[in-house]
């Protein structure tokens, strides 16, 4: 009995070796263009992602120019492959509806991830991040350089920057609570995205205010022009630059001490979060409708707007620790 037992197991074990294994869903990650040190760093999160779902199998794609044209060939290409989901970042966020819209209608998922489609060319939109998120973080970096007391400034971008003055409105909103009464908001400059403007702009704020503690510039040109006049006037330790930058900008601005924290979205996080939210789209446990809660995986989650709109999270903090690994990225 026990031999004809151990047969039968031996048999059954043969039969379970001889099935196929289950095929994984194939996820295409289009980005703007390859060679691009921020969609690498994605393509690592996307793999990351992949590893930890099991069922997931990453095609990273992209045309060798950022063109909506060369992004447009590659989608046609992938609908004939029959992929289960595509996660683009747009070249052009209404050329491409035409053929999102044929591949969502082969019943491929479609999302789009950094730089948006219009909303009948995809089911989500994942943003790195939101205005809110981000007028707080910048106020949050400002108070741990400055302590509870103390002048800041901005310096942004131009004048008619429509992200840089919201994000600048959202700093006011969060300021004005009384948590942070004591942060004083002493003046907002402009150095139009020009590394010499900015330069002197963040001159005149040394001169006019003798007693300011920091510059906040939501702009990379910005924060990097910010944190060499710092340098350059011998300030570091008086006067001290955050706001949003590029590590591989920033890393020698860290290291000089002008700059003790910035901020950015975290690209491998993000590419992370796009193939988990496609994931669930292809499982059915995200359908894409307004005031969904989708999961992101180790990131959290997210809340669809009324234009099925998500933000990820907050802007991802870099400094002394982290700084030099990045800078290697992007």
């Amino acid at each position: 009995m026990n031999k004809k037992l151990s047969l039968l197991a031996a048999a059954a074990l043969a039969l379970s070796l001889a099935q196929p294994a289950l095929a994984a869903d194939k996820i295409a990650l289009v980005v703007k263009s390859l060679g691009n040190g921020f969609f690498d760093a994605a393509h690592q999160g996307a793999l990351e992602a992949a590893k930890e779902l099991k069922d997931v199998e990453i095609i990273y794609t992209g045309p060798a120019k950022a063109t909506a044209e060369g992004q447009i060939e590659i989608v046609n290409a992938l609908i004939a492959q029959n992929v289960k989901a595509i996660v683009i970042s747009a070249n052009d966020p209404d050329a491409l509806v035409p053929s999102l819209k044929k591949a969502m209608a082969r019943g491929i998922k479609v999302i789009s991830f950094d730089s948006g489609v219009k909303k009948e060319g995809r089911l989500m939109q994942l943003n790195p991040s939101n205005s809110a998120l981000i007028g707080e973080k910048l106020v949050k970096m400002s108070e741990q350089v400055v302590g509870k007391t103390g002048e800041i400034a901005v310096l942004s971008a131009t004048a008619q920057a429509t992200n840089q003055n919201i994000w600048i409105a959202e700093m006011k909103k969060v300021l004005a609570q009384p948590a942070f009464a004591g942060l004083k908001l002493v003046n907002v400059v402009y150095g139009d995205d020009q590394t010499d403007k900015s330069y002197r702009e963040a001159q005149g704020l040394f001169k006019s205010y003798p007693n300011l503690k920091a510059i906040v510039a939501p702009t990379t040109v910005g924060i990097a022009a910010a944190a060499k006049a710092v340098q350059d006037e011998k300030k570091v330790g008086q006067i001290f630059v955050t706001g949003l930058g590029l590590p591989s900008e920033m890393a020698g601005h860290v290291k000089s001490g002008a700059v003790k924290s910035f901020a950015i979205w975290n690209p491998i996080d993000l590419g992370y979060s796009s193939i988990m939210a496609a994931s669930a789209f292809i499982k059915g446990t995200a359908k894409g409708v307004a005031g969904e809660k989708i999961s992101l995986g180790r990131v959290g989650s997210t809340t669809l707007d009324k234009d099925l709109e998500g933000a990820m999270a907050e802007p991802f903090t870099y400094d002394a620790g982290n700084v030099d690994k990045f800078a290697k990225i992007f």
